[in-house]
């Protein structure tokens, strides 16, 4: 049995619920392709989506994601329930889905925190927590970087890649973590009171399983041991699924994401880079793009050694890449907007023959 409480439930859902119907609020813990665990005040339910509810939804995103709200009808005696409605998010972090398609993927939903883990060797890198902390600010998540696997790592290198870190990533809180040796972990756990949802994000082998059974003081989760060929962590979660911390507050785990491609991140990435903006606003053109321009802000700080060059590359780069998906995506409206002309022209010119008859 749950509370409602532990689960996150707040008064952003209670206005949203329809207290005089035989549904019950419950919180998707885990996806299985059409079925999903949902855990609710009667316990845990397999449950699967109302015929209903499946037919109207036609976007993959209205689908629930781990970490939703969902209203379900109960069959206690079979520990099975059906889904009739997803509630409003509070906040998610999503991405581009996989592949050529233009759609958008939930990773977590209605999420407090998103802790961005990376590892403090191989796997360190400051371009791809930028992009992290793009889609983090995006979905409206307070980011929180975890420097993992701090053990592996000699203190005054710790010490000098946070500093790159906390360089790359601006107001944002660093923590060094070890979930070999419990170093950072009540950091951790000062962030994940009751009532907090948060989600481990980072790639595969970082540590995020690990640091998510230091904190649960169970072996809980499936982990492996790094490679000892090419240091690198190994491949263990393969689903998403969230879980009920002992001392209060939720998390979510995340398999290794191998293609993080943005998703409506123009907002994010002005949060990412203020520094940028901030030097923006003193070029001699509105417009500048920062590239060739005379009189640019952003350039002369790259040239004056006060802006790292590779970070404004990487701020290029994010924007070409939003700039590109948003052409996608008004393609794709103004192609559904033709075929609903078409469809609409044939349905007339249908009636006039119709009527001709």
């Amino acid at each position: 049995m749950y509370s409602l409480t532990e689960l996150g439930w707040s008064s952003f859902f209670e206005k949203q619920g329809e207290p005089n119907t035989p549904l019950v609020p419950a919180r998707v813990a885990e996806e299985n392709r059409s079925l999903y665990r949902i855990l609710c005040e009667q316990g845990e339910f397999l449950a699967e989506l109302s015929g209903r509810f499946r037919h109207e939804i036609v976007p993959r995103v209205g689908l629930p994601a781990v970490g939703d709200w969902v209203l379900a009808r109960l069959q206690p005696n079979e520990e099975r329930a059906t889904v009739h409605r997803v509630l409003l998010r509070k906040g998610k972090f999503s991405r581009k889905i996989a592949g050529r398609k233009t759609e958008e993927q939930i990773v977590a939903a209605n999420i407090d925190v998103a802790f961005l883990v990376t590892s403090l060797n191989r796997e360190f890198n400051l371009r791809r927590i930028e992009r992290y902390l793009t889609l983090a600010w995006d979905g409206g998540a307070k980011s929180v970087i975890v420097l993992n696997k701090a053990d592996l790592c000699e203190d005054e290198d710790a010490a000098t890649l946070r500093r790159e870190m906390e360089d790359a990533a601006l107001g944002v809180r660093v923590i060094l973590t070890s979930a070999a040796c419990g170093d950072g972990l009540a950091e951790l756990r000062s962030i994940l009171q009751p009532g907090v949802t948060a989600v481990f994000l980072g790639s595969s082998g970082v540590g995020k399983s690990s640091l998510i059974n230091a904190l649960l003081g169970t072996q809980q989760l499936e982990t492996q041991a790094i490679r000892a060929s090419d240091d690198r962590g190994r491949h263990t979660t393969t689903t998403r699924q969230l879980l009920l911390l002992p001392r209060g507050g939720v998390v979510i785990d995340t398999p290794g994401m191998r293609e993080l491609q943005l998703w409506e991140a123009s907002d994010g990435i002005d949060q990412t880079f203020a520094d940028i903006q901030e030097l923006a606003a003193h070029c001699h053109f509105r417009d500048c793009r920062h590239r060739t321009e005379p009189g640019c802000a952003v350039r002369a700080a790259v040239q004056a050694d006060t802006l790292d060059a590779q970070r404004l590359e990487s701020f290029h780069k994010l924007e070409k890449e939003e700039r590109f998906l948003e052409a996608k995506q008004d393609a794709a409206v103004r192609s559904k907007r033709t075929k609903e002309l078409r469809r609409m022209m044939k349905s007339v010119n249908r009636l006039y023959r119709d009527r001709g008859r």
